[in-house]
């Protein structure tokens, strides 16, 4: 089975728009927290995207598979520091892990 991650991360934006129309205050408060918590701090964006990538593996979220590649890539991570963190997803969740793990190389690829 072949995942199209460009597909996945359209189709589910739809559909945060449609909600979004619904409960507009709840998802607006869900931005603001995304917003700050990804900012440069301590952590810079980057390394903050990597660990948010390697929480939506080991959920096995297909969305948060791709937001956080698109996310990745628009800050310049390499396809070597995708794998190394997959890497360490994979050493701290087995086999599960690793499934989702070559999801987000394939992700990677295809963003």
């Amino acid at each position: 089975m072949s995942k199209d991650y460009k597909e996945i991360t359209n189709d589910i934006a739809k559909y945060i728009g449609e909600l979004n129309k619904v409960s507009p205050d709840a998802f607006s408060a869900f931005s603001n927290l995304a917003k700050e918590a990804t900012a440069d701090g301590v952590l810079d964006k980057k390394t903050k995207e990597l660990i948010a990538l390697a929480i939506g593996v080991s959920k096995r979220c297909d969305g948060c598979i791709g937001f956080h590649i698109k996310a990745l890539k628009r800050l310049g991570a390499t396809r070597e520091e995708i794998a190394e963190t997959m890497a360490m997803v994979v050493y701290m969740g087995g086999g599960p892990a690793l499934m989702y793990a070559a999801d987000a190389l394939r992700a990677y690829d295809q963003l």
